[in-house]
């Protein structure tokens, strides 16, 4: 890999791709990288890649939680809401 045309460097680009992915950048700097993924297919394959992985894991990879546990975590969150609602938290 090396420097797209857009002036992006690669590195910079692979960088943030997870930022880039998990939509934490700012429209501007979105932009930026898009440009240079539709200019550097290298990028653009790693890019491919990690969304790909992300597809597949979020597909496969889900344990199924325990409504007992979900219940519990339910309460504890309510209890710490009162709590903070009491002490004007």
């Amino acid at each position: 890999m090396g420097t797209g045309s857009s002036g992006d460097d690669c590195s910079e680009s692979i960088e943030r791709l997870y930022h880039y992915l998990d939509g934490e950048l700012t429209e501007e700097r979105r932009a930026a990288i898009k440009r240079h993924l539709d200019e550097c297919p290298p990028c653009f394959d790693a890019f491919d890649f990690e969304s790909e992985l992300r597809v597949v894991i979020a597909s496969r990879c889900k344990d199924k939680v325990p409504e007992q546990l979900r219940q519990r975590i339910h309460e504890v969150l309510l209890e710490e809401e009162r709590r903070r609602q009491s002490t004007g938290d």
